[in-house]
């Protein structure tokens, strides 16, 4: 699946990497995933695309950008926009596809492997043309969701798909009690 000698590049579609470690009821340790693909390939490059809201006082993501910033992470960012549908209800835009392509098509000719965090499959055409240009593509995500957070387009297309949940004990957070839960069992120990 990966040899120790091949150049390695990590393109994670942030949004989507959440949203499949969510429905899989596990958050992602970014530094332990990092170190993973360090062990298994000359990492030469960790992409993470998101967009982020500007109006806002506090985003929730600002944390784990800055993080991830000062982490050995390539941060590719844009301004989220804002709209109203036509329902009145508030909606919030910010696809990340195309600078993830153009970085991934750039990066092409001076790696020998990318790995794709990703199931989205609008980027089947970009795995097609990185495996022309010899460059091997695995894809990260889950058929383990309901529904699968993977496209069947996308997974075919791969050269290797990994299944995130594999990944859950490697890259996986690991998961705190609840303040409350702690205190209560704090409480009922007199």
């Amino acid at each position: 699946m990966f040899y120790k000698d091949e150049r390695l590049a990590l393109f994670i579609d942030g949004s989507n990497l959440y949203a499949a470690g969510k429905a899989l009821g596990f958050d992602i340790d970014y530094k332990l995933l990092r170190t993973e693909f360090m062990r298994r390939g000359k990492l030469l490059r960790a992409f993470y695309y998101t967009a982020l809201l500007e109006n806002d006082e506090y985003s929730p993501i600002r944390p784990l950008v800055d993080w991830l910033n000062y982490n050995g992470f390539s941060m590719v960012t844009k301004p989220a926009k804002e709209y109203t549908d036509s329902q009145g209800r508030r909606k919030v835009k910010g696809n990340m596809d195309i600078e993830l392509a153009v970085d991934a098509m750039e990066l092409a000719p001076r790696v020998d492997h990318i790995v794709l965090f990703s199931g989205d499959g609008d980027f089947r055409p970009l795995v097609e043309s990185l495996q022309r240009q010899g460059v091997r593509v695995s894809v990260v995500s889950t058929i383990r969701s309901q529904p699968p957070m993977i496209s069947d387009e996308l997974r075919r297309q791969a050269d290797n798909f990994i299944e995130l949940s594999d990944l859950k004990d490697v890259i996986g957070r690991p998961t705190r009690e609840p303040q409350a839960d702690r205190k209560a069992d704090y409480e009922t120990q007199d």
